[in-house]
């Protein structure tokens, strides 16, 4: 079958009519006046709307590449769209009859992908912030009055979370590479307050995949539950074998932990907001408690309905992850190729930063994030420069622009990267890209090259 770029106006047309031709076989109806408004009124503030958008930077154009914003794709636009105008509520099947078993479908899929139990508890929720919160709470629960460790590294709505479920957090040190210390880990484990250990694969500021495998061997020691929170890099789990072996044996470990959270609306395509939480062991739905005289409670519908923190969520997001997960299908041919050449893309940027004369990496990349910075002698010229090619770079005129993060570093992380600078500061800022798009596997010469530009420039050199 032949492939061809989808565009939105391939399918909005289709979408809206057929979803408009549904709803006239239910009977027509007059639209209450209090709904009416002036045609040219709409087109109008639409027009505005579209106008004040230009505000925003061009996260789906390849010359972005800062944070973990990625453009969903035409399918889930539309599917969104298509399912919004009818707008069902997947808080329980009675408001949601098609969108439901479409959840109940993808999440058998990311069970499979994580090679979790056929029968293991999970939902979509609203984000990876939601779905982490079910997950520590369930913790507390199984453990009450033990904290959660996580990383320093890892992303602070665990120390938030921890806030709103009024247990204690505990950060554990990273080493040179940004994952969790075993011995550190170890250490905190002996005290036998930890009642889960959070692991991260694919952290938020370098893409550092933590020692899962090592970490689940000394949770089983210490009776503490595991948890991943694999929100960034979850769908690499179908390329592992494509990964570092290192980082592979870890991704190979998530079916030994007991939860585990990704994040659709990242990289599989959606728009935001769409999350996922995994259990083990469905018996962890008895903490889901209610006794609304208006809703429906069955065994049958377990995993939904009013299992779960979150009450009313969008049945648009489980039709669009549904749609877009029957033409890419979580298998390393389908969603997995795209994921390939992110990946690509960050391996083949660390091999032109360690052949450049001007730019350096920080550390081989073990997904598609990349940091890297000027070569240069003291803290202070990284932190100015790498600020001065932010700006540079992304001040250029539009078809030239590109669009950079930055990440905060101290002279001791660099030393471990045998980077020896001068410490007359007591931390730099340095560049930092994520190659979420897959047109970024041919777009990173370009990048590259706009980069060191800007850095001879400002160099001098």
């Amino acid at each position: 079958m032949a492939k061809e770029t989808i565009k939105l106006t391939d399918l909005i047309p289709q979408v809206v009519d057929d979803v408009e031709a549904l709803r006239a076989s239910f009977g027509s109806f007059e639209t209450h006046v209090s709904q009416q408004a002036d045609l040219a009124t709409v087109k109008g503030v639409l027009s505005e709307l579209v106008n004040r958008l230009e505000a925003d930077n061009p996260y789906f154009h390849p010359n972005y590449a800062a944070q973990m914003l990625k453009p969903p794709h035409a399918i889930a636009v539309a599917a969104y769209l298509a399912t919004m105008i009818i707008n069902p509520n997947n808080h329980s099947q009675d408001a949601s009859r098609a969108t439901t078993p479409m959840e109940r479908e993808v999440l058998r899929d990311l069970v499979a992908m994580f090679e979790f139990p056929e029968d293991a508890l999970g939902h979509l929720t609203w984000s990876g912030t939601t779905a982490n919160l079910e997950a520590l709470w369930v913790g507390r629960e199984l453990n009450p009055g033990k904290a959660i460790a996580h990383s320093a590294d890892a992303h602070y709505t665990h120390m938030r979370m921890a806030e709103v479920l009024d247990i204690e957090s505990v950060a554990v040190s990273v080493d040179a590479l940004g994952r969790m210390s075993l011995n550190d880990l170890e250490e905190k484990l002996k005290t036998g307050k930890i009642g889960t250990i959070v692991a991260t694969l694919g952290t938020t500021g370098l893409g550092a995949v933590d020692p899962l495998a090592d970490i689940i061997l000394l949770a089983k020691q210490y009776e503490a539950r595991v948890h991943v929170d694999t929100a960034y890099g979850g769908f690499f789990k179908l390329i592992q074998d494509d990964l570092a072996p290192e980082a592979a044996r870890h991704y190979a470990a998530i079916k030994d932990a007991d939860s585990v959270v990704v994040d659709p609306h990242k990289h599989g395509l959606q728009p935001y907001g769409c999350g996922a939480v995994l259990f083990k062991d469905v018996s962890v739905g008895r903490f889901y408690k209610h006794d609304s005289p208006y809703t429906y409670f069955t065994s049958a519908e377990l995993h939904f309905g009013e299992i779960q923190l979150e009450t009313s969520r969008a049945g648009a997001s489980a039709a669009a992850f549904w749609a877009t997960t029957r033409v890419f299908p979580l298998t390393r041919d389908g969603l997995g190729s795209i994921l390939a050449a992110g990946y690509r893309a960050a391996q083949n940027w660390w091999q032109l930063l360690d052949d450049s004369d001007v730019l350096q990496a920080y550390q081989k990349p073990e997904l598609d994030i990349i940091a890297y910075l000027p070569r240069v002698n003291s803290m202070s010229e990284i932190d100015r420069l790498s600020q001065a090619i932010f700006l540079q770079t992304e001040q250029a005129p539009r078809t030239e622009q590109i669009h950079l993060a930055t990440y905060m570093v101290k002279p001791n992380a660099l030393f471990a990267h045998g980077i020896n600078v001068e410490t007359d500061l007591a931390k730099a800022r340095i560049l930092r890209s994520t190659l979420m798009k897959p047109e970024h596997e041919t777009w990173v010469p370009t990048l590259h090259k706009k980069i060191e530009d800007s850095a001879r420039k400002l160099m001098g050199s």
